[in-house]
C-alpha cells in the first residue's frame, strides 16, 4: 500500500519525489531536473509561474497515482 498523502507531502517539498516514492523513478527524475531548471531561472519572472505549476502537477500526480497503486492492490486503507 502507498500513502497517498504522504506521496503528496513529498511532491510538494521537493517534485518528483512522490513520484519516485510511488515507483516511478524516471518520471521523479525528469520533474526533479525540470524544477531544478526552474529554480536555476528564478531570475526570469516565468520561471516563478513555471515553478508552481510543476509543483501542483508533481502533488497531483503523485497523490492520483498512489490511490491508482492502492486500487489496483485490493481493499485496504492508507495512512493519509
Amino acid at each position: 500500500m502507498k500513502s497517498a498523502g504522504l506521496a503528496a507531502v513529498l511532491s510538494f517539498f521537493l517534485p518528483g519525489l512522490g513520484q519516485i516514492y510511488n515507483g516511478e523513478i524516471l518520471k521523479g527524475l525528469v520533474l526533479i531536473v525540470i524544477d531544478a531548471i526552474n529554480a536555476a531561472l528564478m531570475f526570469v519572472l516565468i520561471s516563478f509561474v513555471t515553478h508552481v505549476i510543476t509543483v501542483i502537477y508533481a502533488i497531483y500526480d503523485a497523490y492520483s497515482t498512489a490511490e491508482q497503486i492502492n486500487a489496483s492492490q485490493g481493499p485496504g486503507r492508507s495512512l493519509f
